[in-house]
């Protein structure tokens, strides 16, 4: 599989884990690095690492001077350019997937960008909704509502939604059984704790109905969804919010959860950890597992797109 990797912002640890894991990740992919020679030499000089002989670029954005651990205009727009240059290459199917190594929202901003960060970019450009999903093979969630306020998010859960996101799930992973979560202490307590999980109940009947098969169980009490005895069979979730997923991803597997945009014309997976300022250039020790995640999953679902013709 072809894989385009983004470099992010060339101020922060992204061209460090790229160079660092190249030997394992052409194992697993043919990957296609968006930089420019000239910029991976710079960045290469300031780490102190060799540029392998196989390292594979494609030229993008103008060249700047790497100011470690700074968000500066020129590296929001390098890191932009890269991506944009990525997702072109997705487009054109000229790769299988795209990889995206961490952006600065900040360094973003000061360069124009109007983007909050990829998926609200990713959002616009394919004008379709990206489904979240955040975790690793051992535990995913796939957030129904994510970057909103937690008092909002009852009034946002409708038969006619949660329905068409289940079933547009569904269609990009294939997964046999994906648990779906209620929303309220004890998923409700038969109405008493609050009914909305009357309404999950039918948006799942309705996607299995759909499917003609039962993909979708629940909806779980949320308190115990994430224990043993139900993760030793199920590894993907449905979450109703942001935070009901994201605790237990990252407090079972920080370092080696990734995040996937779903839903669209093309494959993206992401590292799911920041630009790390403070240890970029400074030869501290620095996690692979994310990234090396990501890369795995994006080679996944390409193969899984091919097998299903989706």
């Amino acid at each position: 599989m072809k894989i385009a990797i983004s470099i992010g912002d060339l101020n922060g640890v992204g061209v460090e884990i790229a160079l660092k894991a190249h030997k394992q990740i052409k194992t697993l992919c043919k990957p296609y690095y968006i930089i420019s020679q000239s910029m991976l030499t710079q960045a290469s000089k300031l780490l102190d690492l060799p540029i392998p002989n196989d390292f594979q670029t494609i030229d993008v954005g103008d060249d700047f001077t790497i100011t470690p651990s700074q968000a500066t205009q020129s590296s929001g727009k390098y890191s932009y350019d890269s991506f944009i240059k990525a997702i072109d290459l997705a487009k054109q199917k000229q790769v299988d997937a795209i990889t995206t190594l961490p952006i600065n929202k900040e360094a973003w901003h000061k360069a124009g960008i109007l983007y909050k960060g990829h998926t609200d970019a990713l959002a616009d450009i394919f004008d379709k909704e990206a489904i979240m999903m955040i975790g690793c093979q051992k535990l995913f969630v796939a957030l129904f509502t994510h970057h909103i306020p937690l008092k909002r998010v009852a009034s946002k859960i409708n038969v006619k939604d949660l329905k068409e996101f289940m079933i547009n799930l569904y269609a990009e992973i294939k997964e046999e059984k994906i648990a779906v979560l209620g929303l309220n202490p004890h998923a409700g307590d038969g109405g008493i704790l609050g009914d909305e999980e009357t309404i999950i109940k039918k948006a799942i009947r309705d996607a299995n109905n759909f499917l003609k098969e039962d993909i979708f169980i629940g909806p779980l009490v949320p308190d115990t969804a994430f224990t043993p005895h139900i993760q030793n069979h199920i590894h993907y979730y449905v979450c109703m919010y942001h935070d009901q997923g994201l605790i237990p991803v990252k407090t079972l597997y920080f370092d080696e959860s990734i995040n996937v945009s779903l839903n669209l014309p093309i494959i993206r997976t992401s590292v799911d950890h920041g630009t790390a300022y403070d240890k970029a250039y400074q030869h501290k020790e620095i996690s692979l597992k994310s990234y090396i995640n990501a890369i795995k999953e994006a080679v996944r679902l390409a193969e899984k797109k091919l097998k299903y013709n989706i």
